[in-house]
């Protein structure tokens, strides 16, 4: 086996989400807040990348995908992933589509993604989030805490704290607790201690 090979194919797993009190990250297809500077704080991160010419691996399960706004898209230095074992091809302004996943992992082993693609961001549903946290590549969660209780039937999956640690400051990340159309929320950023 290639270590090297393998190394290159390593690619960093981060999740993001927003979860209010009791870890619920949607209703019924949406998101039951309205946040604009959440959203762009979420859209920012998600298409930074540290090396120009650089893409992010953006994995969506289909609710996630079908509840974002289309006119978001073309999300700059992405390539989008939908999962689903239902669509039979890939919707409009995604690049690839997968059944799973692992499906979604694997693209970055193919020679044209191996060394175009710096970090796989998860955006969800809560199953795709439970999977990513337990790869052995994930390292991060951006996880914003929306400090109010909604009626929600999709949750965030519970995680170990005691292996993915709170940061008190990360960078390029305020920590200042905000507030937006009465809502108050806090960036926060989680590192998985080794």
């Amino acid at each position: 086996m290639n270590t090297e090979r393998d190394e290159t194919r390593r690619k960093p797993v981060r999740l993001i989400a927003a979860a209010c009190c009791n870890m619920g990250i949607g209703k019924n297809g949406h998101l039951p807040w309205t946040l604009p500077t959440e959203f762009q704080y979420f859209l920012n991160t998600i298409t930074s990348v540290c090396q120009p010419g650089k893409k992010n691996l953006i994995v969506w399960g289909k609710t996630s995908w079908l509840s974002c706004p289309e006119n978001v898209f073309p999300l700059a230095n992405s390539l989008n992933v939908v999962l689903s074992k239902r669509l039979r091809s890939v919707p409009k302004h995604a690049h690839y589509l997968c059944e799973d996943f692992d499906g979604a992992i694997r693209l970055v082993s193919l020679p044209s993604l191996s060394s175009l693609v710096e970090t796989i961001w998860i955006l969800g549903g809560a199953q795709v989030y439970k999977q990513a946290l337990e790869h052995p590549w994930c390292d991060y969660i951006y996880l914003t805490d929306i400090m109010e209780e909604f009626d929600c039937d999709v949750f965030f999956p519970k995680f170990d704290r005691n292996i993915f640690k709170k940061q008190d400051r990360f960078p390029g990340v305020s920590h200042d607790i905000q507030e937006e159309n009465g809502i108050k929320f806090q960036f926060q950023v989680f590192k998985k201690e080794s």
